[in-house]
């Protein structure tokens, strides 16, 4: 009936609707008196209701409806940009796929890349930081303890061999082998300061054995020439021997006299000039000769022994080697003094002054004796002809003086000194 009556009223509706066939059932339902008088107040009550629901509704939510329209208006070309965004994506994912392969592979950990290698090398850079510093501190270090006085030549050595040991481990970083070189100037430095001790006139047998041997362990090959074993020694010699030199050389005034006086005489007919001066100048000379010769061939001896005693003989020579030239420096040194008496000793005439001299000398050859350097035997050879007289004399007065001594010990009671 609904539905008929629908078709009725609107030919053209191809869609029914639900609520006018809803509306329609219910007039169907109706008397045609309560259709007349009922309906049109209760048609016009609920159009009212609406009418109020429709204003309460458009003064509260007037502003959301308002952009609501404008937001469909817009939609008419916003919908387009999205379409065509969303087919600029469709075609940008594929790229950003093949891209994101790339940098998958160009900086995966398999891949050898320069950036990964970079940034590899400043992370363990930063990781090292305070190993790098530690490191860099060490010749600053190293200074301070050389230059510091007393210098600890046992802490400053270890320092310097713990450098050295990071050279051998990485012989190709910049860094170390900047290191190393200023440690070297360090430990250069360091050497020369106890060079420079060598040449102390006042130098003690302990103390020269301790420097050679704080030497030997910073340079084992100071001079040329010479076998690595006996550097050392020769450097101690050069030192020693250079200081006795310029001892002696600051003689030279007393030379000079004595040289005038030879002159004079050789001039002169009479022995008029007895030779003060060359006394004076040969006992000087003597006496300083004495003292270091004594004092630099014993330090050589203990310090050439200290090396000796170290050295590697594993070849089997029945014949031995010849010995190192530095070891004839006693020879050296009493040549020095032969040629000293050669040519000034004859211009002594007075016969006490010369037994004087010789005197000194015997004392001297002495002395050298006690190192296995006597030259008492050379004297002969200068043309000394007193000198077996002198030493017969000697001889014969330090026997009676071992008499004496021992007839007074015998004299003594028992357990007296």
């Amino acid at each position: 009936m609904a539905e008929a009556l629908d078709e009725l009223l609107d030919p053209t509706r191809t869609v029914a609707d639900s609520t006018a066939l809803e509306y329609l059932a219910h007039l169907a339902n109706q008397p045609a008196d309560a259709l007349r008088s009922s309906e049109p107040q209760g048609l016009a009550h609920a159009s009212h209701t609406l009418l109020l629901s429709v204003q309460a509704l458009s003064k509260h939510s007037h502003k959301p409806i308002v952009n609501s329209a404008k937001n469909h208006v817009s939609l008419r070309r916003t919908l387009p940009a999205l379409a065509q965004n969303a087919a600029d994506l469709s075609q940008a994912v594929p790229r950003l796929d093949s891209q994101a392969e790339h940098f998958s592979e160009t900086f995966s950990k398999a891949a050898e890349s320069r950036v990964l290698a970079r940034r590899k090398q400043a992370l363990r850079l930063l990781q090292n930081s305070e190993r790098l510093v530690g490191v860099m501190e060490l010749p600053p270090l190293l200074t301070s303890a050389v230059l510091t006085t007393p210098v600890n030549y046992s802490s400053t050595l270890d320092l310097y061999a713990h450098v050295r040991r990071l050279a051998s481990l990485y012989p190709n970083s910049p860094l170390v082998t900047s290191i190393m070189s200023e440690a070297d100037a360090a430990i250069r430095q360091m050497a020369t300061d106890l060079i420079v001790s060598l040449k102390g006139p006042s130098l003690k047998l302990a103390a020269a054995l301790r420097t050679v041997g704080w030497l030997k362990r910073i340079v084992p090959d100071l001079v040329s020439g010479v076998p690595p074993e006996d550097a050392l020694p020769a450097l101690y010699l050069v030192c020693r021997v250079g200081t006795l030199i310029s001892l002696l050389d600051a003689l030279e005034p007393l030379r000079e006299l004595a040289d005038e006086e030879r002159a004079r005489q050789g001039r002169s007919t009479q022995s008029s000039f007895g030779g003060q001066q060359t006394e004076r100048y040969l006992k000087r000379y003597i006496e300083i000769f004495r003292e270091h010769s004594f004092s630099t061939a014993s330090v050589f001896k203990n310090v050439n022994a200290s090396f000796t005693s170290t050295a590697n003989d594993t070849e089997a020579d029945p014949l031995r080697p010849l010995p190192s030239a530095i070891s004839t420096l006693p020879l050296h040194l009493v040549e020095m003094l032969l040629e000293t008496l050669r040519q000034y000793l004859p211009g002594v005439k007075d016969q006490a002054a010369r037994e004087s001299i010789l005197t000194q000398v015997l004392y001297c050859s002495g002395s050298l004796g006690r190192l296995g350097a006597d030259f008492g035997m050379l004297l002969a050879t200068i043309g000394v002809s007193e000198w077996v007289d002198l030493v017969k004399r000697h001889r014969l007065l330090a026997g009676r003086l071992e008499s004496v001594i021992g007839d007074y010990n015998r004299g003594q009671p028992v357990g007296a000194n």
